[in-house]
């Protein structure tokens, strides 16, 4: 095996774990559910990721959701293997070269410091996500696009920072880098996209019957979608409801709280049907002591509480 393979295994391998972590952490930050897009999932963007990157796992493969779980998995690896870059964690990428001493007289600043490369991150990203479409369906021409639609947002994304440099704290001259977004950025955005998802359907070529392109799903029209645009070929199933085609477990039985108002409040996560109060009396040993010589003495401690689950 090259040195160079062993490289490009090690980035994979990298790459994999810092996007699990990264899509796992915001599955419990809030970035969970799509930001609040499907309120009532158990964390169903860690179910999509699964489905993505393993096919172990049922996908509803033209859905909305998985439109965004390819958009911002895409965004993702771009992201993560950047980051790996600038800070020097990878070998074979680091700082973008050519923003280094460049300077700008009209507005008085200079590159410096470690820009990111994102052109890197980018090129990687479309090598490693893009490589596994190898079928000639819309289901290929759907991914493809919303990769390059999650990827493009990280790029519209970047930060230029600047540091000044002058006598007593003047800024005479700036030294000027550029930096990656905040991941919970792209995840805000591709929640908009996401709402405004456009619905598409594929255009076949009339010698054969692959589909050639996506057209928005209108009557009488050819128009294709906008590069900037998610997309999706199939409505989204209902994720109240179990499915085990889709990986939905359905809200019954799933404990709510019944003051909350957010995703996890009972009017929201039981879809409009009502909960159940269950009463239960929880006992164990509290105020524990050493007596010498040599045991424990406990008393027992109990309390009533209540549990809300979705009818």
């Amino acid at each position: 095996m090259s040195r160079k393979t062993r490289r490009w295994i090690f980035h994979i391998f990298l790459c994999l774990g810092i996007i699990y972590l990264k899509i796992g952490s915001s599955c419990g930050e809030g970035l969970a559910n799509f930001q609040g897009l499907v309120h009532f999932c158990n964390c169903l963007c860690w179910i999509l990721l699964s489905a993505v990157l393993t096919e172990n796992v049922p996908l509803n493969p033209g859905s909305k959701e998985a439109a965004f779980t390819y958009a911002i998995i895409a965004a993702g690896v771009a992201h993560a293997i950047t980051a790996a870059c600038t800070q020097g964690t990878l070998s074979g990428c680091g700082c973008d070269k050519e923003k280094q001493g460049f300077y700008n007289q009209e507005e008085g600043w200079k590159w410096g410091g470690c820009s990111a490369d994102i052109r890197y991150g980018l090129s990687f990203s479309k090598v490693f996500i893009d490589a596994r479409e190898i079928r000639q369906n819309a289901r290929t021409l759907m991914n493809l696009h919303n990769n390059e639609v999650g990827r493009k947002v990280l790029e519209k994304s970047m930060r230029l920072e600047c540091k000044c440099h002058g006598v007593s704290g003047s800024c005479t001259t700036k030294t000027c880098w550029t930096t990656l977004p905040k991941f919970r950025q792209l995840g805000y955005i591709l929640k908009e996209k996401y709402n405004h998802a456009v619905h598409v359907e594929p255009v076949r070529a009339s010698r054969n019957k692959r589909p050639t392109f996506l057209k928005v799903k209108k009557p009488y029209s050819y128009r294709k979608p906008m590069d900037t645009d998610l997309v999706y070929i199939e409505k989204s199933p209902n994720y109240c409801e179990a499915d085990p085609m889709t990986g939905s477990m359905g809200t019954q039985g799933r404990i709510c709280n019944k003051t909350a108002q957010q995703a996890n409040g009972c009017d929201l996560m039981c879809c409009g049907r009502g909960y159940n109060t269950h009463q239960y009396s929880r006992v164990w040993q509290c105020n524990c002591k050493f007596l010498w010589c040599c045991y424990v003495k406990c008393n027992t401690c109990s309390e009533r509480t209540e549990v809300y689950t979705c009818k």
